[in-house]
């Protein structure tokens, strides 16, 4: 049979007859590989199965997938509970944002629960992977295996000889399997091993947990084609600001939970340790008398859990003709939006003035419920004035200047009044009653006008003047 030679594109999947530059078909540069497949004239008779075992859904046994919960409280929370027994995920992230360390850790936990770990890398020799593990490690458990090689064959067979309960490919990129003469990393590599994976995880008799590493490609995404992620149960991306210490791990994909939640670990000298109370990392211990200007506190919420978050701005005089808009937490046009609801409806002008806003921890401000903290910290450098650090804002703005109310307000009061502070500044009619809440002070508003004048009162501006070196000369 003569063979044919088709070019397929790394990120999409399509195929071209002849090698070019860029896919046809998602415009990508440098991404088409070669591939042999069948001849073109071979015609395959397709065979129907008439004693097929079928059964209608009412009849279906409905099972509950065990799950190997671990110790990290915020891996389980991302993962619904933990590890389940017969599923296949895959994890990706940017080089050294601490997916390997992340699983190291969680292939000792599992280990020392009693169950058998192997962990195949295709990228690091056993010597490199002892070294991460007695940094990270306090003692290496023995029920952890390592095998070194990119040879999907002979990792299923060291499967059939460890007869392990959780197996982690680090990466699925660099396998190959014998029987196909592409190079590691093509589609068909790639899909091929994911696809022997997929069954060494679901059979019936022995199933077993399988973490597959996923590379990243330069766009942040999952590289491979996109069957990859229709082919897995689980998508966990751990994301992280390259020299930061804070990393996110979340899921984009997940089939026995959902995919709202997000975990928060921190990068240390031994590993990622999980940030059980982000409420506490995510705004600045102060003094109760220590009150500075441009900080105000919300409450957003990520997955089923409120966290309390501040939100700071910087407001300066600017000497050139556009002032400038910074913001590393919100988009630049939303940055405008709201300076123009404050300049409309609160007749605050800041057309001669640079603004900057941030979040303390750098997350981003994905909710409408941030917008009224977004701007009081804005309103409070522009007076120079504090806010008391007992006090919380959590309502939308519209551009009438009206405050709005926000999903979900109980649960974030509930965590405020946990944390123990004493105000909330909420929209008119947020909330149905307040009888629940007894130690918070609960302030509806119906305009942002409002809001400002209860906050600051008639209170004016401290103004700091420092004299410029020719102020002194005649």
């Amino acid at each position: 049979m003569k063979k044919k030679t088709v070019y397929r594109c790394t990120s999409c999947g399509h195929e071209h007859p002849k090698w070019q530059g860029s896919c046809s078909s998602c415009r990508e540069w440098n991404t088409l590989e070669e591939e042999d497949v069948g001849g073109a004239n071979l015609q395959k008779t397709i065979t129907t199965k008439k004693n097929v075992s079928v059964k209608r859904l009412t009849d279906a046994v409905s099972q509950n997938s065990d799950r190997i919960p671990t110790k990290y409280n915020e891996f389980n929370r991302v993962m619904g509970g933990g590890i389940v027994k017969d599923s296949l995920t895959i994890i990706t992230a940017v080089p050294g944002a601490g997916k390997s360390t992340l699983l190291m850790q969680i292939s000792d936990d599992v280990a020392r629960q009693g169950y058998k770990v192997l962990y195949a890398s295709g990228e690091e020799s056993d010597s490199q992977i002892k070294r991460r593990a007695e940094r990270i490690l306090p003692n290496i458990h023995d029920n952890v295996w390592v095998y070194s090689d990119n040879s999907m064959n002979n990792v299923l067979g060291c499967i059939e000889q460890v007869d392990p309960d959780l197996i982690i490919i680090d990466s699925i990129q660099t396998f190959v399997l014998d029987e196909y003469p592409s190079r590691p990393g093509s589609p068909t590599q790639t899909m091929e091993c994911a696809n022997a994976l997929l069954k060494i995880a679901k059979d019936s008799n022995r199933p077993r947990a399988v973490f597959m590493v996923g590379q990243m490609t330069k766009d942040n995404e999952l590289a491979g084609l996109r069957a990859l992620e229709h082919l897995v149960d689980t998508v966990l991306v751990l994301e992280g600001e390259e020299g930061e210490e804070l990393k996110q791990l979340f899921s984009t994909k997940h089939r026995f939970s959902s995919t709202g939640e997000l975990g928060y670990f921190l990068m240390t000298e031994t590993g990622l340790s999980p940030v059980d109370n982000p409420s506490e990392f995510f705004m600045t211990q102060r003094e109760e008398n220590d009150i500075v200007s441009g900080s105000a506190l919300t409450v957003i919420k990520e997955g089923s859990r409120a966290i309390i978050l501040e939100i700071e701005s910087l407001v300066s005089q600017t000497f050139m003709p556009y002032p400038s808009r910074i913001a590393e937490c919100l988009k630049k046009d939303h940055v405008n939006t709201l300076i123009s609801i404050m300049e409309q409806r609160a007749g605050i002008l800041l057309h001669d003035k640079n603004v900057v806003v941030k979040t303390t921890g750098g997350i981003r401000l994905k909710e409408q419920s941030s917008n009224l903290a977004s701007i009081m910290s804005i309103v409070s450098s522009f007076k120079n004035i504090g806010i008391p650090n007992d006090t919380v804002f959590i309502a939308d703005i519209g551009l009438t200047g009206e405050l709005k109310k926000v999903p979900t307000l109980d649960m974030r009061i509930r965590e405020l009044e946990r944390m123990g502070f004493k105000k909330v500044y909420v929209a008119n009619n947020a909330l149905k009653s307040t009888a629940a809440f007894k130690t918070i002070k609960i302030i509806p508003c119906k305009t942002l006008s409002q809001v400002i004048h209860s906050v600051f009162g008639s209170a004016t501006a401290k103004k700091e003047h420092q004299p410029a070196p020719w102020d002194n000369e005649e």
